[in-house]
């Protein structure tokens, strides 16, 4: 290096030395939108990857319905994978939550990112019925943990490095940045937000969003098509229906965790599981003769939203959904969970005079809403989702169906921040428990 290029390194030290005394946030900024960008470029195009991925394993099944007659073994093959070589990234979602509140646990294995990517699309592949958001959290939480020791990042720094790449995971395989930043502030602390990493989140997926959609991966669109003007009688009609989807929500995280429980007692080997769920869901499908409950179910989601469904469908997504999870396969829950929430809206015209597809987005937000203790990311994600003249009715629903779902949620590791000032929402909780 010449003695011009030391002068100028020199005084650019000083500059940097210079700005972080007077703007203390200047060097928190940079550090933070290097790592930002890290996550955002390898968050975003690991969810493009999973997504058409996704996307042909869906249509190639449609194609080939007798695939399905295989999916006891693609279970056992799932089984196998995770209880051999996959225990301890098994926890899934779980785990990225409980790093966060333990940041001196060891680093997330890399391998959490192939198995939930691998697995997820022969659950898709085969028949069953999951989501999504769960593999592109878990991929952007093991890729992005593997820097926590090339970047010399601390405790702290690594507990908001993990809620970046939860945000980025989300935001990204949505589309929906804005709802996932909070959503990685809002899911492992509930009734509190931490705005330590506030900046970190939103950058990570708004870039990772960003990304995604350079690799001209295109997401679904919905439209609700009409939505009539607030006053006190609809307020009421949004209310009554939050309430619903938070007892939805409720029900579906106790039979997730009963389901979980089931399958344990009664088959001690775990590969088994998914073996027997797998039957039982292939099973299932013939005997119905249909696969409108397979898979993420997006074109019954977006029939929801043109007209009135009939209530058994949001029942039957449910247990498909529980049977496939508990049993071991891989996936998200929150997927179904807006197929849940919409059939469920869409079914409840019947008794609220709300338009149908007002209502399907109303649920496709709540359930999800009240089944994660997020409310606010459920709220923004509805306003992206669905447009800004909806925001008051979907806000609503998100936050009663958070405090009527109780102290209940599809992730066992969130922790409460502040309980919910719900007494009905606890005595749900409680009956629940009584069962």
């Amino acid at each position: 290096m010449s003695q011009k290029s030391r002068t100028l390194f020199r005084l650019l030290q000083i500059k940097i030395l210079v700005l972080s005394r007077k703007y203390p946030a200047f060097l928190y900024i940079i550090k933070w939108l290097f790592i930002s960008i890290i996550i955002g470029i390898t968050a975003g195009t690991a969810s493009a990857g999973f997504l058409e991925s996704l996307a042909w394993a869906t249509h190639f099944r449609e194609a080939h319905i007798w695939l399905i007659a295989f999916l006891p073994l693609a279970g056992l093959a799932v089984g196998m994978l995770y209880y051999y070589f996959g225990k301890d990234v098994e926890a899934g979602n779980n785990l990225l939550i409980e790093t966060i509140h333990e940041p001196v646990r060891k680093t997330i294995p890399f391998k959490m990112a192939p198995f939930v990517y691998l697995g997820t699309v022969i659950t898709h592949l085969f028949g069953g019925s999951a989501g999504r958001e769960g593999t592109a959290l878990q991929m952007a939480g093991a890729i992005s943990d593997q820097f926590t020791k090339l970047l010399k990042l601390n405790e702290q720094d690594r507990k908001v490095l993990i809620i970046s790449a939860i945000a980025a995971g989300f935001g990204s395989v949505f589309g929906t940045p804005l709802a996932g930043a909070v959503f990685g502030l809002e899911v492992f602390l509930v009734g509190k937000i931490r705005y330590t990493g506030i900046f970190p989140a939103f950058a990570s997926a708004i870039l990772a969003d960003q990304v995604t959609r350079m690799w001209n991966v295109h997401h679904t669109s919905y439209l609700i098509g009409f939505i009539p003007e607030t006053n006190v009688i609809s307020f009421v009609y949004s209310v009554i229906a939050g309430i619903a989807f938070g007892i939805c929500a409720a029900m579906f995280s106790r039979m997730m965790r009963y389901g979980g429980s089931f399958f344990k007692s009664k088959i001690v080997y775990p590969p088994l599981r998914p073996f027997v769920g797998g039957f039982i869901i292939a099973a299932a499908v013939f005997a119905m003769g249909t696969t409108r409950y397979i898979g993420l179910g997006i074109p019954v989601i977006e029939e929801a939203f043109g007209k009135q469904l009939p209530l058994y469908d949001f029942v039957l997504k449910m247990l498909f959904t529980v049977v496939t999870l508990s049993a071991g396969f891989k996936g998200g829950e929150v997927t179904p969970l807006f197929f849940i929430g919409a059939t469920l809206g869409s079914a409840l015209s019947i008794f609220i005079p709300l338009p149908y597809g007002l209502l399907a987005g109303m649920g496709f937000v709540a359930v999800f809403a009240g089944a994660t203790n997020t409310p606010l990311a459920c709220t923004l994600m509805g306003i992206e989702l669905f447009g800004v003249e909806c925001g008051v009715y979907v806000a609503i629903a998100c936050i009663v169906s958070y405090l009527f779902s109780g102290n209940n949620s599809i992730y066992t590791k969130q922790k409460i921040g502040e309980a919910k000032n719900s007494r009905f929402g606890n005595l749900i909780n409680k009956n629940f428990e009584d069962l």
